[in-house]
């Protein structure tokens, strides 16, 4: 009588293997740090940058939520400016398509916060705790002083750059100047004091906790970029073809002789993937294309004298089809490319002439709430309304206002008729608009005016007209 054997029992919630990713240079790694270099420079050095105005020098880029206004290097944007943030959205998300239809996720790879961050923090792990054999030993070693003090030390240096980056992301929202001397002081309210060590802990716990993790399991990205790639995608790929079968053997030994591919089964490309996967195994949603793989193969590929390129950025169909690059690039760059990069453009454009055609004044009309028409002391038929002026260069503008209409001739505005406002000024004008006394009133209902805003001429300034349109109420 025959026994079964046992059945395996297989746990759902493993625990997680930790990815100690092995160093290694390359010219794909060097454009890496290039890019991290970049991206920081640009985020820590952005706040610190002054312009220059008639009313004095402010931060370069400055996103004042309290007082509503948005400074972007000369350009000045209220809240009904949010069109231009779609915009700017719209052309990053294009951006994201196009640059992933040619290359895959070079984003990922190369550019991504969560990428570049932990890249930062690895390279402080291996400073303090050593290559990869090396921190895999002190992960399993018991706690003696030597591990204490390298684990205070990494975490110290971890927490102060998430401290400076969370003061960094503060300062685009309140001047970096103040809050810094608020910080010196220890005067910091409670909002920027919130935000400063949220972002600190955030930066902290993804760059040095969670790592490939958020990049696996919680960007949505790595879940719907196969809807952006096809076979003819530049991606991160392996020559089965040259490379199989694969295993050891000593630099000159006869593969042929030894039905041996190139590939000696050294496994140094799973050893420096920062997600942990086998590109060997095709094509994987956990790559990020950072090309870590490419370099490590290059490498080994030169010291067994073999031709580079193993591991390599192909498409799918140049592997398969043995493609030359100039067949394989005529074929990245297919239709849809062209349709992303056109559409891109466009949007571009567009953005870009209606930056340059926006008016330096914005006005809104409301009525007011309180009475649509009334007849005023003087027996006029009057209007009341609202004018929220807003002045968006920085030096002092003075407007005047008036009223027409072709329905109702004979209108008067009532003061003020001047108003002045200081460096980008927003500022609510009450106006009342009347019928002369003894003027017979239209028919019943409501007539279509028309509020022009004129901007006098100054030194510096040319007239400027403004017209928003409105309607006079005239009461049966």
């Amino acid at each position: 009588m025959s026994t079964s054997p046992a059945p395996a029992v297989v746990s759902l919630y493993k625990k997680r293997q930790k990815i100690h990713p092995r160093e290694i240079h390359g010219r794909f790694q060097s454009w890496r740090w290039v890019f991290v270099f970049l991206t920081q420079a640009v985020f820590y050095g952005l706040p610190w940058l002054q312009w220059a105005t008639e009313m004095g020098s402010r931060q370069a880029v400055l996103f004042d939520l309290e007082a509503r206004r948005f400074y972007l290097l000369g350009l000045v944007f209220y809240p009904q400016d949010f069109i231009y943030l779609t915009a700017l959205l719209v052309v990053c998300a294009y951006a994201l398509f196009l640059f992933t239809a040619v290359a895959g996720r070079l984003w990922c790879g190369y550019a991504c916060p969560q990428t570049v961050y932990t890249s930062i923090f690895l390279w402080v792990e291996q400073k303090i705790d050593g290559s990869k054999i090396q921190r895999e030993r002190l992960d399993t070693a018991p706690w003696t002083w030597d591990k204490v003090w390298r684990r205070v030390s990494k975490h110290g240096a971890w927490l102060a750059i998430a401290l400076i980056t969370g003061f960094t992301f503060v300062g685009y929202f309140t001047p970096i100047r103040t809050l810094a001397s608020e910080v010196i002081t220890a005067n910091l309210g409670p909002w920027q004091t919130f935000w400063i060590f949220f972002y600190s802990l955030a930066t902290w716990g993804n760059a040095g906790f969670l790592r490939e993790q958020v990049c696996k399991y919680m960007c949505p990205y790595a879940r719907f970029q196969s809807a952006m790639f096809d076979r003819d995608t530049l991606i991160i790929g392996y020559d089965a073809e040259r490379g199989e079968p694969r295993g050891p053997r000593g630099r000159k030994d006869d593969l042929k002789a030894k039905n041996l591919g190139d590939c000696i089964d050294c496994g140094l490309c799973v050893q420096v993937c920062p997600t942990g996967i086998d590109i060997r195994k095709g094509l994987q949603y956990e790559c990020i294309g950072c090309a870590a793989c490419v370099d490590a193969c290059d490498q080994v590929m030169d010291k067994m004298g073999y031709a580079r390129g193993l591991v390599r950025y192909d498409t799918e169909n140049g592997i398969e089809q043995h493609l030359d690059r100039k067949t394989e690039f005529l074929r990245v760059l297919r239709p849809r490319v062209w349709v992303y990069t056109a559409v891109m453009w466009l949007i571009i454009a567009a953005v870009g002439v209606s930056l340059w055609m926006r008016p330096p004044l914005r006005f809104d009309v409301v009525r007011d709430r309180g009475a649509l028409a009334r007849w005023n002391e003087q027996g006029q038929l009057e209007n009341v309304y609202r004018l929220q002026l807003m002045n968006l260069v920085e030096r002092g503008q003075t407007y005047r206002i008036r009223v027409e209409s072709q329905d109702v001739p004979g209108l008067q505005l009532g003061t003020p008729a001047e108003v002045q406002l200081a460096s980008i000024e927003a500022r609510w004008v009450p106006v009342s608009v009347h019928l002369p006394a003894n003027t017979a009133p239209p028919k019943d209902g409501a007539h279509p005016v028309r509020f022009v805003v004129e901007r006098l001429a100054s030194e510096r300034d040319g007239a400027l007209a403004v017209i928003e349109s409105s309607t006079f109420v005239v009461p049966r």
